[in-house]
């Protein structure tokens, strides 16, 4: 192979007993056994043990070294077999060992075991974390993915076509990072938070099939499933396309890469499950809805229309009934209780028990009147030995509602880890009343069509309009989001104007899009799935850094690399930047 090595450790089998061979790696572990050194020597493929007649090879050789040793290949003792290991019946007897690069004594944390280290501890030192094959294993993984969606694109048609890092800034719905120009004084670049007018350009272009897997880059906060910075979506565009055609696709890259790298786990079938966005909210509580949870809200304010229960009176009533948990234990419900006040239900959660004469239960049973006693029978179809939980706010009740299932589910371990439950949310809001700017804004992407065109734009309270746009949501995480785009200029002059800005400013912030809608836009349709995130769950971490070769740490840093840092003066002087 090369000068360092004959063989990786995976390639040692019983068949080379007897044979020279050279391997390269790192010193894994030293054991002393009464006399007779033992060395595991661990490459990118696998462990192999080493022994030496000669103790004296071993000399002032440290743990996480990189070496590279000739010897021959012989049987162990069958009572010195090791099962944890491919090479657990055959050892190295070392006739030549050279230290390649020497490691210090003394490590952060034991390379084995990183993943039981503090994750900013992890992240300084990334690349021996990366030694454990544990987490090396989710870097090799991430790359088979990203092959195998390659893969399928190109087999449906679309093109992997690059498009630019540096652009201009574009309200997509989170903080841009910028950068200075130093030919252009006082002007900025934007890293893109999405390809977004590129690909619609390309449409635009003549290409009717484009993807990329795109570096994106947005300046919010991290989440668990969140990366800060920078991730990477599946990018693609269509043209001549509706939002069916998309969804189809959508459904398939989806399938298709979920049944080849988790095949043992249950999986939606085709058509996912198509809920628009009031339905989610209805039903669930949120538009990220999990649907492995069976649990549904109802509504029952109108059971309380003319009720004298002060709480109830004048809110949106949310409820939530679960069967056959009547005989759970007071602290059960003390537990649920407390969640919710840390949610922000200052009075906990009110409920009551049905017991088997369909009589009531609970800390909420005597506010109520016979008829409100009968009409909840009746619409929330209560059973005995079920529980009905109540949630009641002025705004906020589906939100809470929804948080609300989500525990039930947990708490009561309703949730299949074994499943990958998908399903589409579409029919979102074009627009939403924002009280800090005080005006109307974009719900989602600015660039999706209006359902019911400029009809729907001038005949209809902003409120009212929903926009072809779509979600993919798996066991409550957002996979993905696409829309029909707006192709359309005078169409998209309007939706602009309702979001405050003027023809100017629309011309002068979105100057390639405006003028290419000029010449003979097709209609066009897309979406992007979150890499990072179906590589979380499919390898089924917590944290969507486990997924990703060099993340920054939550906070947003990077102490490896000592970003983000400070410039020198001269490099400010350059791109006419003075701090404040």
């Amino acid at each position: 192979m090369t000068k360092y090595r004959t063989h990786y450790c995976k390639d040692l089998t019983e068949s080379v007993v007897g044979e020279d061979v050279r391997v390269a790696g790192f010193v894994e572990n030293i054991r002393d056994h009464g006399g007779v050194i033992f060395v595991d020597v661990r490459d990118s493929s696998g462990t192999i043990q080493v022994v030496s007649n000669d103790d004296s090879i071993f000399d002032g050789i440290t743990r996480e070294s990189s070496i590279t040793i000739s010897g021959k290949i012989r049987k162990r003792d069958e009572d010195d077999y090791n099962d944890r290991i491919s090479t657990g019946t055959i050892e190295l007897l070392v006739s030549d060992l050279e230290v390649l690069g020497k490691s210090r004594n003394v490590l952060p944390f034991e390379v084995m075991t990183s993943k039981d280290s503090s994750e900013d501890v992890r992240l300084k030192y990334r690349y021996l974390d990366l030694r454990n094959p544990k987490v090396k294993e989710n870097i090799i993984f991430r790359t088979k993915v990203i092959s195998f969606l390659r893969k399928v694109m190109t087999e449906k048609d679309f093109l992997e076509i690059q498009t630019p890092i540096l652009t201009a800034s574009s309200p997509e719905g989170a903080r841009d990072f910028i950068v200075p120009s130093r030919k252009f004084h006082g002007k900025f670049y934007a890293l893109p938070q999405a390809p977004q007018q590129f690909k619609q350009l390309l449409m635009c272009g003549g290409f009717d099939k484009y993807f990329q897997i795109a570096p994106c880059f947005r300046d919010e906060d991290a989440r668990s499933d969140r990366v800060y910075g920078e991730f990477y979506q599946l990018d693609f565009e269509m043209a001549f396309a509706e939002e069916e055609d998309i969804l189809e696709i959508g459904e398939d890259v989806f399938r298709r890469t979920f049944e080849e790298f988790a095949p043992t786990k249950k999986l939606s079938k085709e058509p996912f499950t198509r809920l628009t966005f009031k339905e989610s909210m209805d039903k669930y509580g949120t538009d990220k809805p999990d649907l492995r949870n069976p649990l549904e809200i109802i509504d029952i304010t109108d059971v309380f229309e003319s009720t004298t229960f002060r709480p109830f009176r004048g809110v949106t009533v949310k409820a939530i009934v679960v069967e056959d948990i009547a005989d759970k234990s007071n602290s059960w419900f003390n537990e649920l209780g407390d969640y919710a006040k840390s949610i922000g239900m200052s009075a906990g959660i009110g409920y009551f028990k049905v017991l088997d004469d369909m009589s009531f239960v609970g800390p909420i049973d005597k506010f109520l009147t016979e008829d409100e006693r009968e009409d909840l029978i009746s619409t929330a179809k209560l059973k005995p030995n079920s529980v009905i939980f109540f949630i009641a706010d002025r705004s906020n009740a589906p939100k809470l509602a929804g948080q609300i299932r989500d525990e039930l589910g947990r708490k009561l371990e309703l949730i299949d880890k074994d499943e990958f439950k998908f399903c589409i949310v579409k029919d979102f809001p074009m627009y939403e009343w924002s009280e800090e700017e005080d005006k109307f804004i974009f719900t989602h992407n600015p660039f999706s069509m209006p359902q019911g065109g400029m009809d729907a734009l001038t005949t209809k309270a902003p409120e009212d309009i929903l926009a072809y746009q779509f979600d993919f949501v798996c066991n409550g995480i957002e996979m993905a989001s696409g829309a029909v785009r707006n192709h359309d200029l005078d169409v998209m002059r309007k939706a602009f104007e309702i979001a405050g800005y003027t023809e100017d400013e629309l011309e002068t912030r979105f100057k390639a899009l405006y003028e290419a809608f000029s010449y003979g836009a097709p209609p066009h349709a897309g979406m992007a799935p979150g890499i990072d995130r179906m590589l979380m769950l499919l390898l089924d971490e917590e944290s969507i850094r486990e997924t990703i070769a060099f993340p920054l740490t939550a906070g947003g840093s990077d102490a490896m690399m000592g970003c983000p840092g400070e410039v020198t003066e001269q490099q400010l002087r350059e791109v006419h930047i003075k701090i404040r």
